[in-house]
């Protein structure tokens, strides 16, 4: 879902402008969880990254 088409019920302004802090609530919650589990998930693919290779390096011994 996007705010580019969402206009607010407080000021009568696009959402995605951002004009009153009812418009920035509600594109900050939009816009929140899309972002939530990207660092998150990077993350854990490095650290399972790392453990295979530490498997493979002890394994190859």
């Amino acid at each position: 879902m996007s705010c580019e088409h969402l206009i607010c019920a407080q000021c009568a302004g696009p959402v995605v402008e951002g004009r009153c802090p009812a418009c920035r609530a509600a594109r900050d919650h939009v816009h929140h969880h899309h972002s939530g589990a990207g660092p998150q998930l990077i993350i854990a693919a490095i650290l399972a990254l790392v453990f295979v290779l530490l498997l493979t390096m002890h394994f190859a011994h």
